[in-house]
């Protein structure tokens, strides 16, 4: 046995080819030989399971997301009338069928029947190029505002009539739309009526196409959503109510300090004055170092405080009051060039109710971010007092010259003079209460003025009078 034939019987999971290739250069020759394995048995099947393996976790992701895109569709399109037809053409069918009840077949087929019938009801909802406009983006509260909804056949086929649905804040406005030729174009106008204090969103403008019976039903929405600032209303007040606010070029204040523009009076020298404020000529008279003193003059800081905890108001029309006196005292403050900080309440979640407390600011560098944030300024119930609030706004701030606390009915005249005792000594505080059922009045206190008002036209006489007594 040759040698090639005994290395054949020794292999039995190789199989081996043998290739001479003999070259000859005169008398002598080269012999080269080449052996390739071939792998078999265990390694083929292993492939052939991976292959079997991958291709059934690509069918199931792929029914899987299948099923998921059919019970999506199915949410949307599916009204509960027409599930119960389903539930009815489905139940009748199958039993009819199964125990040959002629009666459930029929049924079952007069549900199938007007699911289908019904299909066709769903086409064109995405017919329509819908253009929404208002007049106005910011408005004040118990004024409407107007607009338009302009519908435009961007397809090559008639649209068949339908309507549109334009969310406005809660409420919902419906437009029916008639039969379209293809480029034609149809206007409405939009009326909104009176609308409370907030942010309101209009939009997104949707068509929806549904069948007479009510079985299903398409919606497709436009992207153009509409943000309108309903602005609290306010009333105009007389600059001198600022407060008996002081700046730089007004009177003094009456706490003293070592360095400022209006001269007080002359005092004996302490270690750690400065040497600049000694005034020579007394120290010759009295041969004591004497050195003066000033009355402090600063820029004018006001500070208003609302109060937005649902338990200090009697209702929803006693906080409107309350917002409407806030932001009419802040823009008062704007357009007289004073500095000031407006302040409310944060929501705290009850969790960590007690152990966190958080002040929310509301822009008031210029009226209208001003007002846009009074716009977004709802009752809270979960919040920390108007006691704390003060407090924080105190200790966030400069040294204010004044500060509004503004509250409602159910907060004590006890409970606003502690919140008064949060500002320093050398701040003016003055407490505002709305009240709807009281007439207004001002009762001086000890360290605190409160105010009374009814209605938001009592504001400006009660201030006018308290600047000039």
């Amino acid at each position: 046995m040759s040698a090639a034939e005994r290395r054949r019987g020794t292999t039995d999971v190789f199989e081996s080819r043998l290739t001479r290739t003999v070259q000859s250069t005169g008398t002598a020759g080269r012999t080269h030989l080449t052996a390739t394995a071939t792998s078999v048995g265990p390694s083929r099947r292993g492939r052939a399971f991976v292959r079997a393996a991958v291709w059934w976790t690509g069918v199931w992701r792929a029914l899987g997301t299948g099923i998921t895109t059919a019970a999506e569709w199915a949410g949307r399109t599916i009204r509960p009338a027409g599930t119960l037809v389903a539930v009815a053409a489905t139940a009748g069918l199958v039993l009819g069928i199964v125990f040959g009840w002629v009666e459930f077949m029929v049924a079952g087929a007069a549900s199938l029947i007007l699911l289908l019938a019904a299909v066709p009801f769903l086409f064109g909802a995405r017919a329509y190029d819908v253009d929404l406009t208002l007049t106005h983006e910011r408005i004040v509260a118990g004024d409407g505002v107007d607009g338009r909804i302009v519908v435009r056949n961007d397809g090559h086929r008639l649209a068949l009539p339908g309507r549109i649905d334009i969310p406005v804040g809660e409420g919902l406005v419906e437009f029916g739309v008639p039969l379209l030729r293809p480029g034609h174009v149809v206007e409405q106008p939009l009326d909104i009526p009176g609308l409370r204090r907030g942010i309101v969103t209009v939009g997104p403008a949707t068509t929806v196409r549904s069948d007479p019976i009510g079985l299903l039903r398409r919606e497709h929405s436009f992207p153009d959503v509409h943000e309108l600032y309903v602005h609290p209303r306010t009333t105009s007040l007389p600059t001198t109510s600022a407060g008996l606010i002081r700046d730089l070029e007004g009177s003094p204040t009456r706490r003293l300090v070592d360095a400022d523009m209006s001269f007080h009076a002359i005092r004996e020298y302490a270690p750690g004055d400065s040497r600049r404020q000694i005034h020579w000529r007394s120290t010759a008279k009295t041969g004591r170092l004497m050195v003066r003193q000033y009355e402090e003059s600063r820029r004018s800081r006001m500070a208003v405080v609302l109060a937005v905890a649902d338990a200090e108001y009697a209702d929803a029309d006693e906080f409107e009051l309350a917002v409407s006196c806030a932001a009419s005292l802040g823009l008062r403050a704007v357009h007289d060039a004073r500095d000031v900080q407006i302040v409310t309440g944060s929501e705290i979640p009850r969790v960590v109710r007690g152990r966190l407390r958080a002040i929310r600011h509301i822009p008031s560098a210029a009226p209208r971010p001003m007002l846009d944030g009074f716009s977004g300024v709802d009752l809270l119930e979960s919040t920390m007092p108007v006691g704390e609030v003060c407090r924080l706004a105190a200790e966030s701030g400069e040294r204010l010259s004044i500060a509004f606390v503004v509250v409602g009915s159910r907060v004590p005249l006890t409970r606003l003079q502690q919140a008064a005792l949060a500002f320093p000594a050398d701040t003016t505080v003055v407490g505002l209460i709305c009240d709807e059922r009281a007439h207004p009045r001002m009762q001086p206190l000890s360290g605190l003025t409160v105010l009374t008002v009814g209605t938001l036209d009592d504001l400006s006489g009660l201030l006018l009078r308290g600047a000039t007594s």
